[in-house]
């Protein structure tokens, strides 16, 4: 995991999973988690780009 993709996990998950993974799944996950909380938003970021 880049700084970079560290950076935007915190400020803007979503972001930083459409950057890893493309629109998919995942995405759409982290829009909803994010959208619920910015907590679980950034949890999520960080799992799926540590895989």
């Amino acid at each position: 995991m880049s700084i970079l993709t560290i950076i935007l996990s915190l400020i803007f998950p979503p972001l930083a999973v459409a950057l890893e993974k493309g629109a998919g799944k995942d995405l759409i996950i982290n829009i909803i988690l994010t959208l619920l909380g910015w907590l679980p938003g950034v949890i999520h970021a960080f799992y799926v780009n540590g895989k």
